[in-house]
């Protein structure tokens, strides 16, 4: 999901140690109700928790925020700019969504869902499925995705990638520093948080929808770095990856922070075939997409979320063959007997798995 350039040891070292101190404030905080009921459920974890939809708002036609409160009154574990949360919906999906409120108010978790008619079925069951009054099972927060410490900032944001931007503006601002967001959109209609993004700072604050500007060009887009900039970038694979390719050329000083909401492109693969051995059948996997897209087509049930190698979800048992593992999540041991699929591969003949 996030991808950064321009590493630092240091910095390194500090997001670990951030990310086990926020685990710890979960583990203290957490005070789940009893489970959801849902098909196939997911393992529970010690900071799960149970949470009550307070609010529902309209951002854009097809953009609807969720304002997220414990039904004790009580406070929510702290997060920071970048955070986002794993959602179980009720029917047993787990998505992840960036939290895009205030992380001073730990009374409540705000996240928004942009509506995609033909994807997964994650954001239509958030749309039509989920009401005021709603409870939701969440894990987190976590973050992959921390704003570095840096004397000025590029923010560039695509459509509902401005979740995770938004509140990262907001620290910016608040820190004194030089600063400046390039939002782009179908059409201004189409881009929520507009007027929110305004009030911080209108003449930082850059709206580039497509149908007045054209489509973004991530050159352009890029020269508003100030040399040394850290530039975080959230947004449809595209604009991420002509930004990757552009950055170190403009700007061989600065950094670049980037996260995806959709799976990445496959890269060097190579066909091969997958067997199901509980079903007894044999799928066959092109060389330019995931096993997880080769699955669905006939097993459309398959758990998955972040299809980025991250979360964990579609961890499936390799019965027999080799397995090129490209994910970030499975230690050494379970990278004997396990996959993800979502990114991972075969090395060049057949896979066996337990499904």
């Amino acid at each position: 999901m996030t991808e950064t350039t321009g590493y630092q040891p240091a910095r390194a070292a500090r997001a670990i140690a951030k990310g086990v101190r926020a685990y710890a404030r979960v583990f203290a905080d957490s005070a789940a109700a009893p489970y959801l009921s849902r098909p196939n459920p997911v393992r529970r974890h010690g900071f799960d928790l149970d949470l009550r939809v307070a609010a529902t708002t309209a951002e854009t036609p097809d953009v609807r925020g969720f304002t997220l409160r414990r039904t004790d009154g009580g406070v929510l574990p702290a997060w920071v700019p970048g955070a986002h949360l794993d959602v179980f919906l009720p029917s047993g999906l787990l998505r992840q969504y960036s939290l895009c409120g205030d992380p001073a108010d730990r009374t409540c978790y705000r996240i928004a869902v942009r509506r995609i008619d033909g994807g997964g079925g994650g954001s239509l069951a958030m749309h039509q499925e989920v009401t005021e009054g709603s409870m939701l099972t969440v894990r987190g927060p976590r973050n992959a995705f921390s704003l570095i410490a840096a004397s000025s900032y590029l923010f560039v944001a695509g459509g509902i990638g401005i979740t995770p931007i938004l509140p990262m503006v907001r620290a910016a601002a608040g820190r004194g520093v030089e600063w400046e967001l390039l939002y782009t959109g179908r059409s201004l209609a189409t881009m929520p948080f507009v007027e929110e993004l305004r009030a911080i700072d209108p003449d930082r604050v850059l709206l580039r929808p497509d149908d007045e500007h054209g489509v973004p060009d991530a050159t352009e887009l890029l020269r508003h770095a100030r040399p040394g900039a850290a530039t975080y970038v959230c947004g449809p694979p595209p604009l991420i990856e002509a930004a990757r390719t552009v950055q170190p050329e403009l700007n061989p000083t600065g950094s670049l922070h980037s996260e995806r909401f959709s799976a990445p492109p496959v890269v060097g693969g190579k066909a091969f075939e997958v067997h199901l051995a509980r079903h007894g059948e044999t799928v066959p996997v092109a060389a330019d997409e995931s096993v997880l897209a080769a699955l669905r087509r006939v097993r459309p049930g398959v758990r998955y979320s972040c299809q980025q190698g991250f979360c964990g979800s579609c961890k499936l048992r390799v019965l027999a063959g080799d397995v090129e593992h490209r994910d970030t999540r499975l230690r050494a041991a379970e990278r004997e007997t396990d996959m993800l699929v979502c990114v991972s591969r075969s090395t060049g003949g057949p896979l066996t798995l337990d499904l």
